[in-house]
């Protein structure tokens, strides 16, 4: 099997699998007991905090939740009464809780690279604006946003600025000026089931869940020392392998463009993207057919999120592409533990079957 969907899940490093074992097979304490096997676990959970925090912006609180997407409900929710800006072409998990949050929202679009407009952004964010969220890096076609401009511009409204970093902690440098920021592990090579909220120094939210209080801002639930362990080690693999990271996921999406024909058009932006995501469409593409001609090759024809709905991609659609052209795109996640060689047999397969959907037309 060649996995091409790094968007989707990223595999378990060694190095995170072998931080997670001793806590799994051996040392079963809750970190939030006093005694003395409780303490060590509960130094394992702060030594973790911090190998996540060294690849986020100082003067916050890495507080661990279930994933990103509880990471994403407590930040919106937290925020208290007030207006919500955010884009068009974001993630679901924050689509779909500001409208739930009953505050008025703003949903704005972006251009056809899947670029959000600072100069409508500027206009639109107005004073009584509680909070602006936009994500680093967008899951579905790699399209990097100009974060530290909107945190500015939220400011300068009195609002605070929520920023989606899941698909780029870890990948690019998550920049300065977010109050909130999402972050998940499994997207870095970490366990699933663990995610965390970065709170900037000063800012308060209201608890999305009540009961203990384990965490320092406000969230309730034991931690588990393994999965912690697991995102602690996987977070601190990624600080000393993400100019390495990036550099090979860069080469290889050279290669596969230059491998692929100008049947092929990459949705998003080219410049301002993640090169580790190549969403592309070729016109008249089966996706569905093609899924199940090369069902050793795991690719996606959208967020793995919202697989099985039935409805063509959001953020397609949110870029201009029509429901056809959205319904014939796929997206190829790679990374660290990419071959060229599986890449370019995958790529090569890919267009093969493509191109043979066409003559049997």
């Amino acid at each position: 099997m060649t996995y091409l969907d790094y968007q989707a899940t990223t595999p378990l490093a060694p190095e995170a699998l072998a931080a997670m074992l001793p806590w799994l097979a051996q040392q079963h304490a809750n970190p939030h007991s006093a005694h003395a096997p409780g303490r060590a676990a509960k130094a394992a959970v702060e030594a973790a905090r911090a190998d996540i925090a060294a690849l986020l912006p100082p003067g916050g609180t890495v507080s661990f939740t279930s994933g990103a997407t509880e990471a994403l409900n407590w930040a919106i929710k937290g925020v208290g009464p007030g207006g919500i800006v955010t884009w068009a072409s974001e993630h679901a998990a924050v689509l779909d809780t500001v409208h739930a949050a009953g505050a008025g929202t703003t949903v704005l679009g972006v251009g056809a690279d899947g670029r959000i407009d600072l100069k409508l952004a500027r206009a639109m964010i107005e004073p009584g604006t509680a909070l602006v969220a936009a994500m680093l890096v967008n899951n579905e076609i790699g399209t990097i946003q100009p974060i530290a401009e909107l945190a500015g511009i939220a400011h300068d409204a009195g609002a605070l600025f929520l920023c989606d970093a899941v698909q780029g902690y870890g990948r690019i440098a998550v920049p300065e000026g977010p109050d909130l920021i999402a972050i998940s592990a499994h997207k870095i090579h970490g366990p699933k089931g663990i995610g965390a909220l970065w709170i900037r120094e000063g800012v308060e939210l209201a608890p999305l869940m009540h009961g203990g209080g384990q965490e320092k801002a406000g969230r309730s639930g034991t931690l588990s020392p393994a999965l912690c362990a697991g995102f602690g080690a996987a977070a601190r693999l990624a600080r000393t392998q993400m100019d390495a990271d990036a550099a090979h996921v860069a080469r290889l999406a050279e290669m596969a463009l230059a491998r692929l024909g100008p049947e092929w058009v990459l949705n998003g932006s080219r410049d301002h993207r993640y090169r580790g995501n190549l969403n592309l469409r070729r016109a008249g593409l089966d996706v569905a057919r093609l899924m199940s001609e090369l069902r050793d090759i795991a690719f996606s024809a959208g967020s793995a999120c919202a697989s099985g709905s039935g409805r063509a991609s959001h953020v397609l659609r949110a870029i201009g592409l029509s429901e056809g052209e959205a319904r014939a795109s796929i997206r190829l996640g790679f990374g660290r533990y990419t071959t060229e060689e599986e890449m370019m047999a995958a790529i090569d397969r890919i267009d093969s079957a493509a191109r043979a959907q066409r003559v049997a037309a």
